[in-house]
């Protein structure tokens, strides 16, 4: 079920050959889903359809930005997306999506919501973490960031404070 109109293709008046689409994404678009994990959108997705006599080929490529909160530091930045997404498109008497790479659409269908393909092609291209890119350089000057190490400071200190560890390491040796 599409959640939008804006977002599906009719295949039924396209002649046999290459077709291309452009489908620009925004924030609002991931709000329709309750996805509310990114700041802003500026996505752009090509879609290549390749019509043949008894099937249709997707090729979906998803380019662009999101910004998102840092996992580590809550600090907002841009992350750089690209994805990729192939879907293989039968005529059979039932509908079937089961398939992450082949829709079965009914005899007579005329066109295809793309909206739920969009949403999954992108939001599984996100990281797990989200970590901040000044972050893993070293460069970003943060209030969590800094209470974190002074955490991890305090942690070597305290490491050989308990007596009987030390006795345990001994036997050890």
């Amino acid at each position: 079920m599409s959640k939008t109109k804006a977002f599906s293709v009719k295949f039924i008046g396209l002649k046999e050959g290459i077709h291309n689409f452009q489908y620009p994404l925004s924030k609002s678009f991931f709000e329709t889903f309750n996805y509310f994990d990114f700041n802003s959108v500026d996505i752009n997705i090509d879609l290549e359809l390749v019509k043949k006599p008894t099937i249709l080929e997707l090729n979906f490529k998803g380019n662009g930005s999101v910004n998102i909160n840092c996992t580590l530091t809550n600090e907002p930045f841009d992350y750089q997306i690209t994805s990729n997404l192939n879907l293989l498109v039968k005529f059979g008497d039932i509908y079937d999506a089961d398939n992450d790479e082949l829709l079965v659409l009914p005899h007579g269908s005329h066109s295809i919501d793309l909206d739920q393909y969009f949403y999954e092609m992108i939001v599984l291209s996100m990281p797990i973490r989200n970590v901040h890119p000044d972050v893993e350089n070293g460069t970003l000057d943060s209030e969590i960031l800094n209470r974190l190490k002074e955490f991890d400071i305090n942690k070597e200190k305290n490491s050989n404070f308990d007596a009987r560890w030390d006795k345990l390491k001994e036997l050890k040796k």
